[in-house]
Formats: C-alpha cells, structure tokens, sequence
C-alpha cells in the first residue's frame, strides 16, 4: 500500500519513526515534510496528504502534529477524506472497519512509539466491514 505522511513542526520525530516502521513493514511511503523543526502551520501539511490521497486512488495517509487534532479537522475540509484521530489500537481499528478511513492522525504529544507502532498495526490489520457501515459512511459527505 503506499502512504502519504506529514507533520508539522511538532511531530517531526514521531513522522520520522513513522515512515520508516511503514517502510519497514514493506509499504511505500511518500513523506511530505516537513524534514526540520522549524515552525510550520500545520493546515499546510494536511492539505497536501489530503489532495495526494484523494489524487491516488487506494492510497492512504498519516498525519501528526503535536495532538493530531489540527490535522485531522484541516483534512476532512476535503471532500472524500475521513482522517480519523487516533489513540489507541482500538480506535485505529475502528476507523478503518466502521468508518473507512483513509487518513490516521495521532499526536506526538500523546501517543509514544510504541503506542503509535500498536495505532498502526491496528490500522494495517483492519479494513473496511462494510455491511450496515456503508450507508452511514456515505452519509458523512453532505454532497
């Protein structure tokens, strides 16, 4: 699967931990930046992840900023993009299965490697239920 991934100034380390444990795991990755921690607006970035999910059909994100909180509001202002703020295995699984999610945010902040190693195996391991989920996923787009 490939991954667009991104952060801002606050989640550089997590982002780096992040793209490499992806690739590790044999999936492609496209890290977006930012690569230092100069201060960035975090709007930027989400955007960027989002319009490359949405232009690569089957493509997936990763978003992180100091709480995950910023990225995912500022990507789901996209049309066709469900970022799911995540911390934990479970709500991992959960946005993938019931909500189909195509985009994971989490915080740097928040969640340790660890943690955020256990978000993403959750997230690799689940797909969509569909099933009765369908209906209400299509019912988030207000189009």
């Amino acid at each position: 699967m490939k991954f667009y991934v991104a952060t801002d100034h606050a989640g550089i380390e997590l982002k780096d931990y992040t793209v490499e444990l992806l690739r590790a795991k044999g999936h492609e990755v496209e890290d977006l930046g930012p690569y230092s921690k100069d201060r960035v607006d975090y709007p930027d970035y989400a955007h960027k992840v989002a319009a490359s999910v949405l232009e690569d059909a089957g493509s997936q994100g990763v978003l992180i900023c100091g709480s995950g909180i910023g990225m995912s509001m500022a990507a789901n202002r996209h049309e066709g993009i469900r970022a799911a703020l995540c911390h934990d295995a479970y709500t991992a699984s959960v946005a993938r299965g019931h909500n189909d999610a195509n985009i994971l945010c989490f915080g740097e902040r928040i969640v340790g490697k660890g943690v955020a190693e256990s978000i993403i195996d959750a997230w690799l391991e689940h797909g969509f239920d569909g099933g009765r989920h369908c209906g209400r996923v299509e019912k988030i787009e207000l189009n």
